[in-house]
């Protein structure tokens, strides 16, 4: 790219701009970025639009047609192509083909009447999804051949029990789908593996210059009609994780190949974490741009560049190409003409205006009351502060903008924030999406939403430190708190001071029983594989979760894999963690999981397993009266942990 040319071909007096999400994110409600960025650039005078494209991927796949296209594929592949799974869905097809229109509309709460035929089990076809329900017949829901989701729903909840029938039938369907007619597909994870830490770029290039199958081919069509309609001069692609990247490009190669004038902006949390240390020029094949950290005031520069306003050298944290020369090839150069950030107070209101809210899929893929929320219903997404208040956790990328920067705004702003998104939408819900929201700032919060009567649901993140008294947990339930989630991590108190956790055991147990005893329900991230962490360390971590369910201090978590990044504190000092860093793969792409040697040897993977199919447990009410150790292949140690650590811990807290 001609960097001259380029400058004085896509000068624009007045910039008409198009945000867009990438398929996969969410479906039961809009992620966030678009609906930030399209209210802080309206704010600042801006004609600005937003798309939905995974969801209008997703519902254009899983319709009549769409599936009457999957099935076309399917007869056209080689018959050894065809799995069990893919035969079973073909022999069923006119099943499938009849229920998905209304299993949809259900779905979307437009049809609550389904939910009888649909909870009668007798109206959807079922597939190797539904083998799930088998888990709660042998746990005692009903063995003798009746009903085994009576015990989760009951007599009534039938809306509910419907929605996770109907839940199961679309992932049988998705499975259809990877296994038909693309392999990379899945809810969420869509080709993560192409993006994901992966040094090189060649693999999403290969898959790039691949031919279309159906998910691409329709992603295309509706990139294109968004395009049509919006005509916009300035495209921005949102990119959160890296399961949303592969499906970025494609937008930004459809919109290149029908309008090369159209200039392409990539920013969001994948390029945040990962894209730090760009170097591959390829990528500016399809994007001219891309960004850096809170897009605010990135973005307020190159609106200024492209309106003729400012040069390119004076971009702010902005990667571009340069031109190739006779002497040079074509190089990604990192432009970062230092300018205060815009100021969290004056980001302005998210706004939803252009996107379907009345489309989304309120999902329940698991029948914890907690662990639906992030499925189950469509929620208002707000921040109360930028960044973390404290920025200290050993595994968390704390020098990057997004953790370091902490500001907050007051609560009078926040509520009118609130008011205004209630307005514009009709929906009182709201998910705060915080690193940690800061209770100082959550009391006033909720002070003021008392104050002015304002009635919401919310829930959002918050650390499980001592200022969350009973008496302010009771506060924030009395303003609308339904649940919040927040770190435990490995529930080792030597580990947990490793990691600069800055809580220990016995508080968490205090802190998150404050928060149960409140009508409050409570999420806790888990971690195993940190440094150090021994097969004594997890198996007593696992009997102090097993405790924390027990007392009804928590009610749902979820593990997840310690992953060492290259901006947290043990990828820049692993000697103070005991370990030793392996080197890093050479390359140009992205950049942020580190693989390390642990001197203790311990396979975590194996482990793993059994730390998930306890809490799949015990999210489930069940097996909280088993030894630990059963939950573990082969021979486990004995737990070190007193059996009544946790009641004690609560006793002390209610003697004070």
């Amino acid at each position: 790219m001609n960097d001259l040319n380029f400058v004085t071909a896509q000068h624009v007096k007045t910039p008409r701009i198009l945000s867009v999400i990438p398929p996969m994110t969410q479906l039961n409600t809009p992620y966030p970025s678009t609906a930030y960025i399209t209210g802080f650039l309206r704010s600042r005078g801006f004609s600005a639009a937003q798309e939905d494209l995974a969801l209008a991927l997703v519902l254009t796949l899983f319709s009549r047609h769409g599936l009457q296209q999957v099935r076309d594929v399917i007869h056209a592949s080689p018959a050894a192509k065809r799995t069990p799974l893919v035969q079973a869905f073909d022999a069923q097809f006119e099943r499938y083909a009849a229920t998905i229109t209304a299993a949809i509309s259900f779905l979307q709460g437009r049809d609550a009447t389904l939910a009888h035929r649909i909870g009668s089990r007798a109206f959807l076809p079922e597939g190797p999804r539904f083998a799930s329900l088998d888990v709660y017949v042998d746990a005692g829901g009903d063995e003798s051949g009746g009903d085994p989701l009576a015990w989760a729903f009951g007599a009534l909840g039938a809306q509910d029990r419907a929605r996770h029938i109907a839940t199961l039938y679309l992932n049988d369907i998705a499975d259809v789908l990877r296994d038909g007619v693309d392999p990379r597909f899945e809810f969420v994870r869509y080709a993560e593996s192409l993006a994901g830490s992966q040094a090189s770029f060649e693999p999403l290039a290969q898959a790039l210059t691949a031919p279309l199958n159906l998910v691409d081919s329709t992603l295309v069509a509706l990139t294109l009609d968004a395009v049509k309609r919006h005509a916009p001069t300035l495209v921005l692609v949102s990119t959160p994780f890296p399961g949303s990247v592969y499906a970025a490009f494609r937008i930004a190669q459809a919109i290149k190949a029908h309008d090369p004038s159209v200039v392409l902006a990539l920013g969001g949390g994948f390029v945040n974490t990962e894209l730090r240390d760009l170097a591959e020029p390829r990528v500016f094949d399809y994007f001219d741009y891309v960004t850096l950290d809170s897009g605010e005031r990135p973005l307020l520069a190159l609106l200024d560049h492209l309106q003729g306003k400012r040069s390119q050298q004076r971009l702010v944290r902005t990667f571009v190409r340069t031109a190739a020369t006779s002497e040079c090839a074509a190089q990604v150069k990192y432009i970062n003409m230092i300018e205060a950030d815009v100021a969290f107070a004056e980001v302005g209101t998210p706004t939803w205006d252009g996107l379907p809210l009345g489309r989304y899929l309120s999902l329940l893929d698991m029948l914890n009351p907690m662990h639906r929320l992030w499925s189950d219903g469509r929620w208002n997404k707000l921040t109360v502060a930028h960044g973390c208040y404290w920025k200290k956790c050993s595994f968390c990328d704390v020098s990057l903008d997004y953790i370091s920067r902490y500001e907050g705004a007051s609560a009078e702003t926040l509520v009118d924030r609130i008011e205004a998104i209630v307005a514009e939408t009709g929906e009182t819900g709201f998910h705060f999406v915080d690193e940690a929201a800061p209770p100082k700032a959550l009391k006033t919060l909720a002070a003021e939403l008392q104050r002015r009567q304002t009635a919401i649901s919310w829930w959002g993140n918050i650390r499980f430190e001592k200022s969350f008294t009973p008496q302010l947990c009771q506060e924030l339930a009395d303003s609308g708190c339904i649940a919040i989630s927040g770190g435990l991590e490995v529930a080792s108190d030597r580990l947990l001071k490793l990691m600069k956790k800055g809580v220990s055991v016995e508080q968490v147990a205090q802190v998150t029983k404050a928060f149960s005893d409140a009508g409050i329900l409570v999420h806790a991230y888990l971690m195993y594989g940190f440094p150090t962490q021994t097969v004594q360390d997890t198996v007593d971590a696992l009997e102090y979760v097993r405790q924390l369910f027990e007392a009804g201090c928590i009610q749902s978590g979820f593990f997840h894999r310690f992953a060492c990044t290259v901006h947290s504190p043990v990828g820049m000092n692993p000697q103070d963690y005991g370990v030793t860093l392996q080197p890093l793969p050479a390359g140009t792409f992205a950049c942020n999981d580190i693989a390390f040697i642990d001197p203790t040897g311990v396979n975590h993977d194996v482990l793993g397993v059994a730390l998930k199919k306890a809490l799949y447990n015990y999210m489930h009410g069940l097996g909280l009266e088993e030894d630990v150790r059963t939950w573990f292949a082969g021979k486990a140690p004995r737990t070190t942990v007193a059996k009544h650590r946790i009641a004690r811990a609560l006793d002390s807290m209610a003697r004070v």
